[in-house]
């Protein structure tokens, strides 16, 4: 079989056996890589806001400038009007939304076309957009319409990310060690959230434009890495598998069942077709949006992920204004920066390790929902400051636990069950559901925090208890 140089080297820097730890390290690497992309491309907005609006009245104002409004001439329009929050929570809000409905679609496309042409179009389309954001700086752009529409769009294509990683990854390990490897795996989550913020920072107060073209540079660039390593994926899955049939010969059936879900992982319905066997094809076969709802547990992990979920993105959109209420601004960066580094990480890990530990996935899921329910209501209790970030980390892990667990590893596991008798070609739209619908409760949160919250911030956590309690209850 003839191979081209480039995959020659791969061969002999990862190893010819596809099941080594070489070969699972690369793709791991490689989906840490893509998925930190598409974080660091989302998180330039919520830096950029206090730009776009500001406390113009500490500012010295330029003798030169036209105009004469004293109270907003630092402000970017239109988010310098007295409903600035409200048109950053439609900016929010285009993204969640159209990133909640683009999943359920995600998913179905992501089994049908090979995951190679997905990942790069998808992270080429959102460094556009991320790209069209910044651009509205230098265009002087003042519409509200403009960037909500930038930011749906992006939502959009975003959705492409998260099922395609999962399903290259998902098939490469055991039910034994799926949870800690992919919960450690998960933290680029993370470290896409953190590089995200220090890049936009650096940007923001000279030209706030380019903390989104340099994210938007980053994930297209990386998209182009994407194009050109896994075609050496596939190409070398390709030939290791024709060698290894043409040299047993005798053992097609076991060989291709074994491997035909690696094959396809990477690669178009129509590749594996040179070295499959009738015995096989037919479990190729994309499964139905519908087939995989009837997955076992599909549903109920789902709802789980809604509610999870809900509580996690409230906590991310309204963490900074409860903390200024409370009266400790001085600890916010400490504070949002250990929790986006111990919670989603130290949560999503300890969930993977007592889940492998124990062998209950739903189990621990519930457990930890029932702890987090009454951690999030001593936060109503204001006296203790000093306790606040501790507070924050132990809920946050407890919250964010499940989330992690849920979105990969379960995840996985569904998407490989035993009912699906063998396909290979479920895990994308698996996926795409279970975080599709999580997304939904990541729109809803921040929506009705906002509607509750000039009641009364004890009415938010009250919200938030009971929707903990829901997930619990739906995990059973």
């Amino acid at each position: 079989v003839q191979t081209r140089p480039c995959e020659q080297l791969f061969c002999f820097l990862f190893s010819s056996d596809p099941s080594s730890g070489w070969y699972r390290g690369f793709t791991l690497f490689l989906t840490f890589l893509f998925y930190t992309s598409y974080h660091l491309s989302r998180k330039p907005i919520s830096i950029v806001k206090s730009e776009l609006h500001k406390n113009c009245s500490t500012l010295i104002r330029p003798p030169n400038l036209n105009g004469t409004d004293n109270e907003t001439w630092c402000d970017w329009a239109p988010f310098d009007q007295d409903n600035y929050q409200t048109l950053f929570g439609a900016v929010d809000n285009s993204f969640l939304v159209a990133y909640a409905i683009g999943m359920f679609f995600s998913g179905i496309f992501g089994e049908r076309v090979p995951l190679r042409y997905y990942l790069t179009t998808g992270m080429l389309l959102s460094g556009l957009f991320t790209c069209l954001f910044g651009l509205g700086f230098y265009w002087n752009i003042h519409s509200i319409w403009y960037y909500a529409f930038v930011q749906a769009m992006n939502g959009l294509v975003q959705t492409t990310g998260w099922p395609a990683v999962v399903a290259c990854i998902g098939n490469w390990f055991g039910k034994g060690k799926r949870g800690f490897i992919m919960g450690v795996w998960n933290s680029h989550t993370s470290v896409g959230n953190i590089l995200g913020s220090l890049i936009a920072g650096i940007f923001v107060s000279s030209a706030w434009g380019m903390s989104f073209i340099v994210p938007g540079i980053i994930i297209a660039s990386t998209g182009i890495l994407c194009f050109f390593f896994l075609s050496i994926v596939v190409a070398l899955v390709r030939t290791m598998l024709m060698a290894v049939y043409e040299q047993e010969d005798n053992e097609k059936e076991p060989l291709l069942q074994n491997s035909s879900s690696s094959e396809e992982i990477f690669s178009s319905p129509g590749l594996s077709n040179s070295i499959s066997s009738e015995s096989t094809e037919e479990h190729t076969e994309a499964i139905s949006f519908c087939g995989a709802l009837r997955i076992p547990g599909v549903m109920e992990f789902s709802l789980c992920l809604l509610f999870a979920k809900l509580v996690s993105y409230t906590f991310l959109y309204w963490l900074p204004l409860y903390i200024s209420n409370v009266g400790t601004t001085a600890i916010f960066p400490y504070v949002l920066s250990l929790l986006s580094v111990c919670c989603v990480s130290t949560g999503g890990v300890v969930a993977g390790l007592v889940s492998d530990q124990t062998g209950g996935r739903a189990s621990t899921c519930c457990v930890m929902l029932i702890v987090a329910a009454p951690m999030v209501s001593v936060h109503s209790h204001r006296k203790h400051h000093w306790l606040l970030p501790w507070m924050l980390l132990v809920c946050g892990a407890l919250v964010n636990g499940p989330y992690a667990l849920i979105t990969t590893a379960v995840s996985a596991d569904l998407g490989t069950h035993e009912s699906l008798s063998g396909n290979s070609r479920a895990l994308s739209t698996v996926t795409a559901i279970i975080d599709g619908t999580g997304s939904i409760g990541a729109a809803l949160g921040p929506l009705l925090a906002g509607v509750i919250s000039p009641t009364g911030w004890n009415n938010v956590f009250f919200m938030l208890i009971t929707a903990d309690i829901l997930a619990c209850l739906v995990s059973f």
